[in-house]
């Protein structure tokens, strides 16, 4: 029998020494797997986006300037601002030209000799663009109508006259058509000496074709026989050689 009082180390029974080595055991491999599931969480990242490319497109090309216009023209025979415009292109026509050349062609743009250097460039452009303001303005006012008689052929001319600076008064038209054609628009003579020449008087004014095509204004008819055409011409021949057709009291 042991002695009273003395101490011994209780034993352990193997079974709980089991127990324990299993836990502690279990323990240790427990880590493995929750070091993976952390491993594989941090390992995981979004996926770089790919870097945008950069393209370089070619210069666009300088448009190609178009061939400047010529700046002059010399008139040859034959030539009238209006023709010479038509042939140029001169935009706002023959007023346009005849406004930037207004110094160099005097007071009557029908008359322009051969020779005469006309701007048909920058100058013309500019005046263009007056015209197109005057016409502009023009379109705004009602039209006038006029009477297809003498009356109504006198008027307009009058009106187309006065935009020309043409001097000349309804009195000094009639008088000179009744002593020349008796108002008949068609009237020709056919046994002076300009008729022997083969260039016989017309119209209202008894007008000769050359003369016609000297002294026509432009914007009325290129035919020598039309009542308007005919008395423009004939007092712009008249302003010129006798001031009026005021002052013309006879043959002229």
């Amino acid at each position: 029998m042991p002695g009273l009082g003395k101490h011994r180390r209780p034993k352990q029974r193997p079974i709980a020494r089991k127990l324990a080595f299993a836990g502690t055991g279990g323990a240790a491999l427990a880590l493995p797997l929750i070091s993976a599931t952390t491993a594989g969480a941090a390992v995981t990242q979004p996926a770089a986006a790919p870097a945008a490319k950069t393209v370089t497109l070619p210069a666009a090309k300088p448009a190609v300037e178009k061939a400047a216009a010529p700046l002059t023209y010399s008139v040859s025979v034959g030539d009238t601002l209006s023709k010479i415009a038509v042939e140029h292109a001169v935009n706002g026509g023959w007023q346009a030209l005849y406004e930037a050349n207004r110094s160099a062609i005097g007071s009557n743009p029908s008359v322009i000799r051969p020779g005469l250097k006309l701007s048909i460039g920058a100058a013309a452009k500019a005046a263009a663009a007056k015209a197109t303001g005057v016409k502009a303005a023009a379109v705004a006012k009602p039209a006038t109508t006029y009477a297809n008689n003498l009356d109504g052929w006198i008027r307009q001319s009058l009106d187309i006259m006065a935009r020309h600076g043409i001097p000349g008064s309804y009195n000094g038209i009639h008088r000179n058509v009744m002593r020349e054609s008796s108002g008949n628009p068609m009237a020709i003579n056919n046994w002076d000496s300009n008729a022997a020449a083969g260039i016989p008087s017309k119209g209202l004014l008894q007008v000769i074709d050359p003369t016609f095509r000297a002294y026509h204004v432009p914007g009325t008819s290129l035919d020598s026989y039309d009542p308007v055409a005919n008395i423009t011409a004939a007092c712009n021949y008249a302003a010129a050689r006798y001031g009026s057709i005021d002052n013309v009291n006879g043959a002229y």
